[in-house]
């Protein structure tokens, strides 16, 4: 097992959108995922101006909000509102164009969105879209393995996509994305700890959001990523109250080429997207 300890870094896009972001496109070494932004502010300011219409080819991505909403609209005519708890599903294909802003007359807004990368089979595949709602995504209680419920607080976790193997039952989510993975947000009390078992041969994940979490006594704060290779069983235990996104999948262990919103296997392909863009033919 190894663990490296990726930080996040201030960022923007859109139209000046503040964000924490974390990547792995020059090398690819998050496969499958290609990139993870965080939005976490209770100043409009930093977030209200959002993503206007803008493409993607060759890639999905999956947002999901934890405090406050946004609302996406593309050129297939969608358009849908996802709330705290909730998430959002769209798989590029061979072009989208939209645009995802947040809802007005929120105080705050914190949510992440997962950039995957779509295999070469798929990657001019016809686009596809779908909100994922709160029903679908209830949070599931864990027995930690020294609970103490004692302060009314509990280990919980909400599946958005695939499934996990924590404290050895299996927690599944509504979606299955087109290269299969893992997402979850787990919630860790603390000095609590859970028992996960990871799969071997995929890349495992996980991000802090709130809190300080220990992998196999590696130290991961807040804002930080650790990627584990050949992970097994691992125990996750919180110093403090602890939440973090735990991401899974396989490798698909292709070329990457990557430019802006596009992201194909090779140089030629991006050149195409962005003729076609230009031509006003990407989606067709």
């Amino acid at each position: 097992m190894h663990i490296q300890i990726i930080n996040s870094r201030p960022s923007s896009d859109g139209a000046g959108v503040k964000l924490q972001r974390v990547h792995g496109f020059r090398d690819n070494s998050l496969d499958p995922f290609l990139m993870l932004d965080e939005i976490n502010s209770d100043n409009p300011d930093d977030y209200i101006a959002g993503f206007p219409p803008h493409p993607h080819r060759g890639l999905e991505t999956l947002t999901y909000i934890r405090a406050g909403g946004f609302e996406h609209q593309d050129h297939m005519g969608n358009q849908g509102k996802i709330r705290e708890g909730e998430a959002q599903w769209m798989s590029a294909g061979k072009g989208v164009i939209h645009s995802e802003k947040p809802l007005l007359g929120q105080n705050a807004l914190h949510g992440f969105q997962l950039w995957i990368n779509l295999p070469a089979a798929n990657k001019m595949q016809p686009a596809a879209w779908k909100d994922i709602p709160l029903s679908e995504l209830p949070w599931q209680k864990l027995q930690t393995n020294n609970a103490d419920s004692s302060n009314g607080s509990h280990a919980s976790v909400k599946v958005i996509a695939g499934s996990l193997q924590l404290q050895s039952q299996t927690y599944s989510g509504p979606l299955q994305t087109t290269a299969p993975t893992r997402v979850a947000d787990l919630q860790l009390p603390a000095n609590q700890n859970v028992t996960l078992d990871a799969v071997s041969e995929e890349n495992l994940l996980i991000f802090v959001y709130q809190g300080e979490l220990i992998i196999q006594g590696q130290s991961v704060g807040k804002r930080q990523m650790a990627k584990i290779s050949d992970a097994g069983t691992l125990q996750l235990s919180a110093t403090e109250n602890t939440g973090m996104l735990i991401l899974s999948g396989q490798p698909l262990k292709e070329p990457v080429a990557h430019h802006g919103p596009f992201v194909m296997n090779t140089a030629e392909e991006i050149q195409q997207a962005m003729a076609d863009y230009q031509a006003g033919v990407l989606t067709d």
